[in-house]
């Protein structure tokens, strides 16, 4: 090769970099640098960064990220995002320049992060480019539609006397063991195939109770429409602080889209302690129970952000199951009041039915949704309109039958039937039901079609009337997801179809007094 054509590529080469070299102009950046004047559990105090703002990220030394929380003239209260055994006072902390956020869109689905984006399953970095604040502004009051469509938990109980609609917000709340993730996780499972997307939030939860969930979750074929936000008991407390807002804002990006997506906080309570600890630890004065004065605003934000968006803003919806922890059934404490008031509805799980075996254990007593039945199917509210009644009726007869009081026909009956009902609002754990299968067996309900089978085959006969729910002609399952109403054409198809099922578990003394 010649060297004389080298030379002179080298040379424009060289005269190319001393000519940008003499244009390069090196930009003037200002940096703000402050330093940790103190550590603590969590928190840290700053002093030096005149220009910081509200809720900005901090950066410490070993890629540790703060929140700036408390604002002073000449303090700034920060509340720690990682592991803080190796921050000393005298370390240098930077201005991120931004609030923090996470990373949204599709690629989440079926993933296992905590609430800043870092992926905790093994599979590798998150690819996606978008990103959201935490804290973000809820929709107006004017880009708001009505609830009208329900979301199906696939439970009995709920969905006919409790039922809940997409961009609901449906408190879940009930003493420790009582199966308040599992009714979640009912629900999350039910949208299989319903284009429902869900994000399951667990805050500040035991890893193995987490691991319990989200190996049910992969199990049943969840997890591909699932996005898990985890913050662990031994975490800092900001991460379990930040973590339900992360989630938030993961399930509105899908949202403004135009999706459906359903967020389960599992649970506030622990959320609520975490916002104590921090506060106390910044010195924010404690209210009423100890708690901070503003601990009513932290969950009305983040619940106000559940909505149903009007179609000119794609129709999507954002419906949010916050779970909290009573104690001692007691449901007029400071945090679960203050749940009660936010949300639109509470579905109350009482331990005393989960001790006598009636699981789900929901007290429909004390239980309400006051804008789901609006949304609620017409077929549902034609079998389930005095199934409430009847049963509450059952509830107060059954204490006073306790007392061995003599009891008329009438009496008796209302009871037997009362029984009946309790044993087939009965359902167990990870089955969710079918429409077509619960509308089957509450209409056999009504209709009296169980009162003539006894008691203790009562599990059995559900399971048959269950079965025959398969022969419904499929034009008819399909006006049960619409707003018509049950024709009496339809009512009788259903109740022969239930009752041939029933026909071999009627007692051959009562079947022969029938004919």
């Amino acid at each position: 090769m010649p060297t004389e054509p080298l030379q002179k590529v080298l040379e424009h080469a060289f005269d190319d970099i001393g000519v940008a070299r003499k244009a390069f102009i090196p930009p003037l950046r200002t940096r703000e640098i402050g330093r940790i004047t103190s550590i603590a559990a969590g928190i840290a105090k700053v002093s030096g960064l005149p220009g910081i703002g509200f809720e900005e990220v901090l950066k410490f030394p070993g890629g540790i990220e703060g929140i700036a929380f408390n604002v002073d003239e000449n303090e700034i209260g920060v509340v720690l995002l990682g592991s803080y055994w190796n921050l000393h006072a005298g370390d240098s902390v930077e201005r991120g320049g931004h609030v923090v956020d996470v990373p949204v869109g599709d690629r989440l689905l079926g993933r296992i992060i905590d609430p800043t984006g870092r992926p905790l399953d093994g599979l590798g970095p998150l690819l996606s480019g978008d990103r959201l604040p935490v804290e973000r502004p809820a929709a107006t009051i004017m880009d708001r539609a009505p609830v009208t469509v329900p979301l199906q938990t696939g439970i009995k109980v709920i969905d006919a006397l409790i039922p809940v609609g997409r961009g609901q917000r449906e408190l879940i709340l009930g003493d420790r063991q009582t199966g308040k993730t599992a009714i979640a996780l009912d629900t999350i499972l039910n949208q299989r195939d319903k284009n429902v997307l869900c994000v399951y939030c667990a805050i500040g939860q035991r890893a193995s109770g987490v691991a319990k969930v989200i190996a049910t979750l992969r199990e049943k074929g969840a997890l591909d429409y699932t996005v898990v936000v985890v913050t662990e008991g031994n975490d800092p407390p900001g991460l379990a602080y930040i973590a339900p807002y992360a989630a938030t804002s993961i399930a509105e990006h899908f949202m403004e889209q135009g999706r459906d997506v359903l967020v389960v906080y599992d649970d506030l309570t622990h959320h609520a302690r975490a916002y104590r600890e921090l506060s106390l630890l910044l010195r924010r004065p404690p209210g009423r129970e100890a708690f901070p004065g503003d601990i009513f605003y932290i969950h009305s934000r983040l619940l106000e952000r559940a909505t149903h968006l009007r179609p000119e803003l794609g129709g999507g919806s954002l419906t949010a199951l916050p779970i909290i922890e009573t104690e001692a059934q007691d449901i007029s404490a400071y945090i679960p009041t203050n749940l009660i008031s936010i949300t639109d509805g509470q579905i109350y799980l009482s331990p005393n039915l989960f001790e006598l075996g009636v699981l789900p254990a929901v007290d429909v007593g004390k239980s309400v949704s006051r804008v789901g039945g609006k949304a609620q199917h017409a077929a549902y509210r034609a079998v389930a309109g005095d199934l409430k009644l009847a049963y509450a009726q059952f509830e107060e007869l059954e204490t006073f039958s306790r007392f061995g009081a003599r009891l008329d026909e009438a009496t008796r009956q209302l009871i037997e039937h009362g029984r009946r009902i309790r044993a087939c609002l009965k359902q167990h754990e990870f089955s969710p039901l079918p429409a077509p299968v619960q509308i089957s067996v509450l209409l056999a309900l009504t209709a009296g079609l169980f009162d003539r089978v006894p008691l203790e085959r009562m599990g059995e006969a559900e399971q048959a009337v269950c079965a025959a729910a398969a022969e419904i002609p499929a034009e008819l399952v399909g006006r049960f997801a619409t707003a018509d109403k049950l024709s009496d054409a339809d009512r009788v198809l259903i109740t022969q179809l239930a009752a041939q099922a029933l026909a071999g578990f009627v007692p051959p003394a009562e079947a022969k007094g029938e004919s």
